[in-house]
């Protein structure tokens, strides 16, 4: 979890990395001081403490480099999504992958959630590595399935199912 210290290098993460998080982040442009933290961070405390998932930093050699959050989540059909960004300098490096796993080891085993979802634009590759890598299945295009500053853009929709995440680690 993030704390409020954490505001200025959270902006920083998001302010050196705008251009490239513009492309696939509708929120980018709305995050223009390190202040705005100051009332976001209390807000992802109270998702946790009221079991409605998290926003997590992401921290690679002691510096922030991305966020993962386990949100949307259903508890009546135990489902939630997954979403993420990283840093483009730290990419390539297996960090996101090993963070959705924890995630996703989270959410089937202490959770006890049967389905996760991530949702990746059909143009970001890179996001798209991060389910292929870990077996998740495609399910389909969602058409027109998120607004990107002036536009409509097609999403992928992957999806985890706890059996399957079990039977990929031989888990019992």
């Amino acid at each position: 979890m993030l704390l409020l210290q954490d505001s200025n290098e959270l902006f920083q993460l998001i302010d050196q990395n705008r251009a490239y998080l513009k492309e696939w982040l509708p929120w980018i442009d709305h995050i223009i001081s390190p202040y705005q933290y100051q009332s976001i961070i209390p807000d992802w405390h109270k998702q946790v403490s009221e079991n409605n998932g998290f926003q997590a930093g992401i921290f690679y050699r002691d510096k922030l480099v991305g966020m993962i959050s386990l949100q949307q989540l259903d508890w009546m059909s135990r489902q939630a999504s997954i979403g993420y960004y990283l840093g483009k300098s730290v990419q390539g490096k297996g960090i996101m992958a090993k963070c959705v796993a924890a995630v996703l080891n989270h959410a089937f085993y202490y959770l006890n959630l049967n389905r996760i979802e991530i949702r990746c634009g059909i143009s970001n590759v890179k996001s798209q590595a991060i389910p292929n890598k870990l077996q998740f299945r495609k399910e389909g295009i969602i058409r027109d399935g998120e607004w990107l500053y002036d536009h409509y853009h097609d999403l992928y929709l992957y999806s985890m199912l706890e059996r399957e995440w079990t039977a990929l680690h031989h888990r019992n």
